[in-house]
């Protein structure tokens, strides 16, 4: 049962919220790769709408939210004409793109397994749901773009921030405490992780002991 008021859509709050930030993320990819105008505006919905409609698709609940509320595509569209009229005031254009990526997985983190919970999902199923959902957009950009997926970039950790904001959503919507406070209170805790990770290099172990990692060029 759903512990927040009915007068307060907080899912949709936080999805629309990470739907920005990825599709942010997106079409700074697209200045980077030198895409037209429409190219960026399909590679952020790309990135900002694919994780909640393959959460969708899993859950199984009818036409996914990205084709049944036209609100959502407004978040790609503004995300697209404010990178197209500020790109040039961006100097640290990498930065940026990993800030707003770190902001949208922080937030379908969260919005996936709240969601998953909500369709009566068991906690650890919901949480992984979230985590999919968290890093499924990304990975079809970067697919799209022809870049590594940084999911699988062993000299980053990109799913981790994921699976702990997953599961503190999982913890509190469990306990009833489950609000707008309590899931940015989650997703600025994601957001510092991703970005200290990013920040300082720190990485996970490799598939084989003794491999050499290679440099972050």
């Amino acid at each position: 049962m759903n512990p927040l008021p009915d007068s307060i859509d907080i899912g949709l709050i936080l999805d629309l919220t990470g739907v920005f930030f990825f599709a942010m993320s997106g079409c700074l990819l697209a200045v980077r790769k030198g895409f037209d105008l429409v190219g960026s505006l399909v590679l952020g919905s790309l990135v900002g709408l694919g994780g909640g409609v393959l959460r969708d698709i899993i859950l199984n609940q009818g036409p996914p939210a990205a084709f049944s509320n036209p609100v959502y595509l407004l978040p790609p569209l503004i995300a697209t004409l404010l990178v197209y009229f500020m790109s040039s005031h961006v100097e640290r254009l990498g930065s940026w793109l990993m800030l707003f990526d770190a902001g949208g997985l922080a937030l379908f983190c969260i919005t996936g397994t709240v969601k998953a919970l909500e369709y009566g999902m068991n906690p650890v199923s919901a949480a992984l749901l979230g985590v999919t959902s968290a890093v499924g957009g990304g990975l079809l950009r970067d697919i799209a773009a022809n870049e590594i997926p940084q999911l699988f970039d062993s000299r980053d950790i990109y799913a981790f921030p994921a699976f702990v904001g997953a599961a503190l959503a999982a913890v509190i919507w469990i306990n009833g405490i489950y609000n707008l406070w309590t899931g940015m209170s989650i997703a600025v805790v994601v957001l510092t992780f991703r970005v200290l990770a990013w920040k300082f290099s720190w990485h996970a172990p490799l598939a084989v002991r003794g491999w050499i990692r290679q440099r972050r060029t």
